[in-house]
């Protein structure tokens, strides 16, 4: 069994091995170059995006500076946004659905390693992480490894998500936990006591009609 195999299958593996460390280094290079890039080069980082993902389209937007593991892990859906300092540790698979946002900050850590201290400094494993479609992560954020996050959630800013979040919700706290389903007042309010203008609700409809017409 190769490392990348026991490392996607969850087994403890060794990452200082030339199979894992040759990506990681291949990684690190590209993002060497994709964090010193200037604001208006934007052509360049989507390219270099892309050969880090392995991915073709570019309807996605990532702020700098962005920080990841082997890049080859992590799988983004459509309109993917993230905002500054986004850090995701891509061992096992990072799967993010579509119309996904992270503000600053959010780390997704799908590593870890043994608790005992003796197995601890040699020992590293890596669990999948899963987000669903039309989530919001707060910012300074932690999603742990062997978590799943539903569709239509929003994730309170400064969260520790150590279990799974279901579908239709707002979810905060360390650990975080549900406050609240989603409701019909989400699409009357945008905060506290302030209503969407009219205006806001017909460019809404106007703005989906076209992205559902794609």
């Amino acid at each position: 069994m190769s490392q990348m195999q026991k490392m996607q299958a969850g087994e403890l593996y060794n990452p200082f091995l030339p199979e894992l460390n040759d990506i990681n280094e291949q990684a690190q290079e590209l993002l060497y170059e994709i964090n010193r890039l200037a604001p208006s080069q934007k052509a360049e980082k989507t390219a270099l995006f892309q050969q880090l993902f392995q991915i073709e389209r570019d309807d996605f937007r990532i702020e700098l500076p962005f920080r990841c593991d082997y890049g080859v892990n992590i799988k983004i859906g459509k309109n993917f946004y993230a905002n500054y300092n986004c850090t995701i540790l891509d061992g096992a698979t990072i799967t993010i659905g579509d119309n996904v946002m992270f503000a600053p900050n959010v780390s997704l850590l799908g590593i870890t390693h043994p608790v005992d201290p003796k197995y601890r400094r040699r020992g590293v494993f890596s669990l999948p992480i899963s987000i669903g479609d039309n989530v919001w992560i707060g910012a300074n954020s932690v999603v742990m490894p062997n978590v799943k996050i539903g569709n239509n959630v929003v994730i309170g800013a400064g969260s520790v998500v150590t279990k799974d979040i279901p579908d239709n919700c707002i979810a905060v706290g360390n650990p975080c936990r549900v406050l609240r389903e989603l409701n019909d007042d989400d699409k009357v309010y945008y905060y506290k006591d302030r209503k969407f203008s009219d205006e806001f609700h017909q460019y809404i409809e106007e703005f989906w009609a076209n992205e559902e017409g794609r």
